[in-house]
């Protein structure tokens, strides 16, 4: 077992740090609103930190879970950011989203310090989180996603190590880029399926057993039929994310039409006041078109 840190205890962070402390891990927990830190230490035990570099302070690995690029290099790199109290040969694991620029930025920083970084964004969504069942895509160090997996074994279904640093977070871009296209994919069938007069739940039975169906279909369908949208990944971290895969399609050249075009969709429904709605809304901005 290891002594481990876990900043931002957001819908993701707050069940991983309890699946850290349910395999029988030191959990020490920092989250920038301190009420919510001591939920989770009241519910799991461990212990909670008024900075990250308290949390990290002599700490085998330190796992994040924050909000956005700056949100990373505060807790990493800020005034009371954890790399600086990192011992060496420890391990920091990053489990935001976030560009591969501030992934291999880092990367570097903690590497000055004898610190090892491992970008490690997951999928799986809040269910999969509170399930301990997510996809987590790993890159850095070989040695030191070796000494990583059977700590982040604690919240996954599947962990890889895809390559070098900034590859955990070029695979995330991978799969949010194939989620768009599908979430879209789906609305317009569901869409299709009710102007047609057919029972979407029937036909996503039928469907669903064949070559179109996905995650999203079983996951998402009887929610999109309903109308209900006030759960799951929300539209602003889905535009978040897709302006990262857009802005490094333009580095790299890769052409995304179909994801530059659902961007442009999730856009519509932040304008209909569902930025905090799941991304299977896209559909509901089919029905408002009529």
């Amino acid at each position: 077992m290891a002594k481990v840190a876990f900043l931002g205890l957001g819908v993701m962070g707050y069940p991983m740090a309890g699946h850290l402390a349910a395999k029988g891990h030191e959990v020490t927990v920092y989250n920038r609103t301190a009420a919510k830190a001591e939920a989770w230490v009241k519910q799991h035990g461990g212990a909670m930190a008024a900075t990250p570099a308290e949390a990290a302070a002599g700490k085998d690995f330190v796992m994040a879970c924050v909000g956005n690029d700056d949100d990373l290099r505060a807790v990493c790199a800020g005034p009371d950011g954890a790399l600086g109290a990192m011992a060496s040969g420890s391990v920091f694991v990053d489990h935001t989203t976030v560009s591969s620029k501030v992934t291999t930025e880092l990367y570097a920083v903690a590497k000055e310090r004898g610190v090892a970084f491992v970008d490690a964004p997951v999928s799986g969504g809040q269910a999969g989180a509170e399930n301990g069942v997510l996809s987590v895509m790993c890159g850095g160090d070989e040695a030191a996603y070796a000494r990583a997996e059977p700590v982040i074994d604690a919240y996954a279904r599947i962990c890889r190590r895809i390559g070098e640093s900034g590859a955990g977070q070029m695979t995330k871009m991978c799969n949010q880029i194939a989620i768009a296209g599908l979430v879209q994919g789906l609305s317009e069938a569901l869409h299709f399926a009710e102007k047609a007069g057919l029972d979407g739940r029937a036909v996503v039975e039928v469907i669903s057993q064949g070559a179109a169906g996905s995650w999203q279909m079983s996951n998402r369908y009887e929610t999109m039929l309903d109308d209900h949208f006030n759960h799951g990944f929300a539209v602003d971290w889905m535009r978040k994310d897709l302006d990262i895969c857009l802005s490094t399609a333009n580095e790299t050249g890769a052409s995304l039409p179909v994801t530059a075009l659902v961007d442009q969709f999730y856009k519509d429904v932040q304008k209909m006041g569902g930025g905090r709605w799941d991304t299977s809304a896209l559909i509901k901005r089919l029905r408002a078109m009529g």
